[in-house]
């Protein structure tokens, strides 16, 4: 679809389109966008609310992300982490 048929979509069907092709291509950087931009849009949208509540959230998962390699719990990720790292020796 060309630029102008684009623009013609609502909000709902740009989102899905977007959404879908970026999770079909592993696009987790458009993903990650998404995420670190929505708080702002909410804000700008009259949701402030929703901001406070979607930046705990995020906060949450980057904090359990970060914390993920200690305890128990990084003993259960343990496969995962090596299977990573053997497919990825440059990391």
């Amino acid at each position: 679809m060309d630029a102008n048929g684009l623009e013609s979509l609502p909000a709902d069907e740009l989102h899905e389109r977007a959404v879908r092709y970026a999770v079909r291509h592993g696009d987790l950087g458009f993903l990650w966008n998404l995420l670190k931009v929505i708080p702002a849009a909410e804000a700008a949208s009259g949701h402030e609310n929703e901001t406070a509540n979607d930046l705990t959230k995020v906060s949450a998962l980057l904090s359990d992300a970060i914390a993920a390699g200690e305890g128990k719990l990084g003993d259960a990720l343990r496969p995962i982490y090596l299977d990573y790292l053997r497919r990825h020796p440059e990391a």
